[in-house]
């Protein structure tokens, strides 16, 4: 892909997927685009094996964006890192098409794994701010990461997760829009036990208060 269609590409994805963008020039400031152009000249370096420049072109972009993508890592189109402040992408990482991530957001490894060592991020992925997927394996298509998440295993396509250690709170069949970028409106577990102890105890208390009802008047007739 030519620098121009690069371009008109980032103003694509950028205005699908953040409203406050006003004017296509716009594109131009947003450290999404400043950082995916140093990583495509990094990763086209660290393909032909010089490391060195790759990583020199890498920490540029990590200067000016505050998100390190690793030279080696492999990313597909539509990538949007939105504000990405602290995004922090591994050399092995494998992301597909149409991902977003949010602010804070790590494809990390385990530090013991040889070989692939980071995740791999199928089609229409959204990781959420502050949420780390670490390991080599793989979030399935479609699915939503939630804010803070820490995954650690497999996650298979069209699902929800959230939570520490994450965990797979809604799977459906339904194809979820890459455009759909709703990190709040998820699923919370905790929450939802919690009021099914409350629903529980309040039936209890019901039950308890009824029964010694029955109780008194029993004895009460005993004692007539």
């Amino acid at each position: 892909m030519g620098v121009i269609s690069y371009i008109k590409e980032e103003i694509k994805v950028v205005k699908e997927r953040d409203p406050a963008i006003k004017s296509d020039i716009e594109v131009l400031l947003y450290p999404s685009f400043k950082v995916l152009l140093h990583y495509r000249i990094a990763h086209k370096l660290y393909l032909k094996k010089h490391y060195f420049l790759a990583r020199w072109v890498s920490q540029r972009g990590v200067r000016k964006t505050g998100i390190e993508i690793h030279p080696g890592a492999t990313i597909g189109k539509g990538l949007f890192i939105d504000h990405g402040s602290g995004v922090i992408i591994g050399e092995t990482a494998i992301l597909g098409d149409n991902i977003t991530l949010y602010q804070g957001v790590t494809l990390g490894g385990t530090g013991k794994e040889q070989g692939k060592r980071h995740p791999t991020l199928e089609d229409n992925v959204m990781v959420s701010a502050g949420a780390k997927v670490i390991g080599s394996f793989t979030i399935g298509k479609n699915s939503k990461i939630g804010a803070g998440s820490v995954v650690i295993e497999e996650v298979p396509p069209n699902c929800t997760v959230v939570g520490v250690p994450g965990r797979i709170v809604r799977m459906g069949d339904q194809k979820v829009p890459s455009a759909d970028l709703d990190q709040i409106h998820l699923p919370d577990p905790v929450l939802n036990d919690i009021r099914q102890l409350q629903t529980d105890n309040i039936r209890l208390k019901k039950e308890l208060k009824a029964l010694k009802e029955k109780l008194a008047k029993e004895k009460i007739i005993e004692e007539a």
